[in-house]
């Protein structure tokens, strides 16, 4: 009885957890979007060298949102299928951001240097753009495609997209 009791929290707390990261995405002006299949809402964030990344300065490529902090260790472990990612499609136009969330420059740029990371690394020091894009947990992936529309959110597969979107 304890076994099943457990088992129905179980999944009880896993259709809570699919249903939380599926939540709707809020645009800028606070209207109600779905998560996929819509314009991306735009931002414009700081990358380590203080240059400015703006989302919509990159239609026409496929962008790879990362959303991540240097404390996950999932992130970390990410690290090297995201540099294999960059290696592959960079040249053919696809856009990685990895974004921190709340920590300083100094702090992520010595993570950056550490894991010698290849791909544009944006500063939401704020969690702004974490925010607006209804980040719960890390790393999310959010790929858009080159007409700057959300193609998955809280993305697992990313490369049998990315061969599609990529053609």
């Amino acid at each position: 009885m304890v076994r099943l009791k457990m088992s129905l929290i179980v999944c009880t707390l896993a259709v809570i957890m699919f249903s939380l990261t599926a939540a709707p995405v809020f645009s800028q002006d606070g209207t109600w979007k779905p998560t996929i299949e819509q314009k991306a809402p735009d931002f414009t964030l700081k990358d380590l060298s203080g240059k400015s990344f703006r989302l919509s300065d990159h239609k026409g490529n496929v962008v790879l949102l990362v959303f991540t902090a240097t404390w996950c260790p999932y992130c970390r472990t990410a690290i090297p299928y995201l540099k294999e990612l960059n290696a592959t499609y960079k040249q053919k136009g696809l856009v990685i951001a990895g974004i921190d969330i709340e920590e300083s420059p100094q702090k992520v740029s010595a993570f950056a240097a550490k894991y010698d990371i290849p791909y544009t690394t944006l500063l939401d020091t704020d969690a702004t753009v974490a925010r607006l894009y209804r980040v719960i947990g890390i790393p999310n992936f959010v790929l858009i495609n080159k007409e700057g529309v959300i193609v998955c959110q809280q993305c697992r597969a990313i490369d049998p997209l990315l061969k599609s979107l990529m053609k």
